[in-house]
């Protein structure tokens, strides 16, 4: 069973990047245009930005290479949103993370601290983060 859980989101995840980058490809007609005597097309395209309430960015390091009982950090910032209020962990009810701190809760570039459960395996755990009206996710790898 959670196996099959992990590659139920890692196939939503690709599918919403795929599915991304299919969409920034629609608009870069939108935003192409001539210019110079010559004739020259350029094109720009711009990355679409994430809907409001899902705009915090969060990263962890190390990943991919995390161990079980590793200290890890969470950096990033919050996206218009108004501080790090908490970072959550965990799948199935069990959490990935354990005594997690927040080291400095600025919206512009937040750190935290955290250490990898013991308990975990090998394969992929979300991290969410709560910026006070904005949220991230990214997904760590761990390994034993």
């Amino acid at each position: 069973m959670r196996k099959k859980t992990i590659a139920v989101i890692l196939g939503a995840s690709l599918t919403a990047g795929v599915l991304g980058l299919g969409a920034g490809g629609a608009f870069a007609g939108d935003k192409a245009g001539t210019t110079g005597v010559t004739g020259t097309t350029t094109t720009e395209v711009a990355a679409p930005r994430p809907p409001k309430g899902a705009r915090a960015v969060v990263q962890v390091s190390p990943n991919p290479t995390a161990r079980r009982g590793e200290e890890v950090t969470i950096t990033g910032h919050c996206g218009g949103g108004k501080k790090l209020n908490a970072v959550f962990s965990g799948f199935s009810g069990r959490p990935v993370l354990k005594n997690i701190r927040i080291i400095d809760d600025n919206p512009d570039g937040f750190v935290a601290k955290a250490t990898l459960s013991r308990e975990i395996g090998n394969g992929v755990g979300p991290v969410f983060v709560d910026c006070g009206g904005e949220a991230g996710v990214t997904l760590l790898v761990t390994h034993v």
